[in-house]
């Protein structure tokens, strides 16, 4: 690497990080001796998350149980704690399916001039809610074609990545129950599922911006400007309200993996975080 090349730590979210150390007893991250010191900045980005979705209380402590909970389990604390929400709702069964389906880079096969094939293959598995619910139904027709590796094929699914998908919900599953948490299905019940997504990406909020031609939206938490990324179910799509999993920067900030929501949602799932419900309307 090139001598001006920026440490990752400098350049990576440290919101695990941070959770991790909080994990470990270090109260005074700020202080804490990094081998290349992050921005103050991105540390209080990381702390108000934390934070905000519950883990750590207004002394900078980690909460019980959520805050130790999530801890406990290896992924994004805004994942973890959809997980754990999902325990509380009754649709954890569900959850770990889309869970582990975000933990694996595509769930595609690589379009490679099929573009329009593909499309038309996710149209038959998409649903309205977006692509979390979309994940459980793809995830669903493979057990239903007995983890057939041709209905993979035919329906351009990457048959590795499921088979990924599976190994991990399966020790996802194992770690809610040594943690002590209930598995249990919300039987088809999307909305349950949905509010347990808000729950732990109430942050990542976005309203569609009812003057853009464009179909843009403005996150709610620092009004970005944010569009819908191509890959997702819901491009063509324009639902008043989104929740997304992830960002890309390009010449746009573009959402992926996203879930459709209701504005009452976040007043009611996090007020400390929405204040002025009016505002949400």
């Amino acid at each position: 690497m090139s001598d001006d090349t920026v440490p990752e730590i400098q350049r990576s979210s440290l919101t695990s990080t941070v959770l991790q150390l909080k994990a470990l007893g270090i109260d005074n991250i700020m202080r804490f001796d990094w081998l290349a010191s992050p921005s103050s900045e991105a540390m209080i980005r990381a702390l108000e998350t934390i934070f905000a979705i519950g883990c750590i209380d207004s002394d900078a402590k980690l909460t019980s149980p959520i805050g130790f909970q999530t801890a406990e389990i290896p992924l994004h604390p805004m994942l973890g704690r959809t997980l754990i929400a999902s325990c509380a709702l009754g649709c954890a069964l569900e959850m770990v399916t889309i869970v582990a389906s975000l933990s694996v880079q595509s769930i595609w096969l690589p379009s490679r001039g099929r573009q329009k094939e593909l499309d038309e293959v996710k149209f038959r598995f998409a649903a309205a809610e977006g692509d979390h619910i979309t994940y459980l139904n793809v995830y669903e027709g493979f057990i239903q074609s007995q983890k057939s590796a041709q209905w993979c094929h035919r329906n351009l699914i990457n048959y590795q990545a499921l088979k990924k998908v599976e190994d991990i919900r399966s020790q996802l599953s194992r770690l809610l129950q040594r943690l002590g948490l209930p598995i249990k299905s919300c039987n088809k019940e999307i909305e349950v599922i949905r509010k347990a997504i808000t729950m732990g990406y109430f942050p990542n909020a976005c309203q569609l911006k009812s003057s853009s031609q464009q179909g843009s939206y403005k996150r709610i938490r620092d009004g970005e400007e944010v569009f819908i990324h191509p890959s997702s179910v819901l491009f063509r799509v324009t639902p008043k309200w989104i929740l997304y999993h992830t960002n890309m920067v390009t010449e746009r900030h573009y959402a992926r993996e996203i879930v459709v929501i209701e504005s009452s949602w976040l007043t009611e799932l996090a007020p400390h975080f929405f204040q002025h419900r009016d505002s949400y309307n």
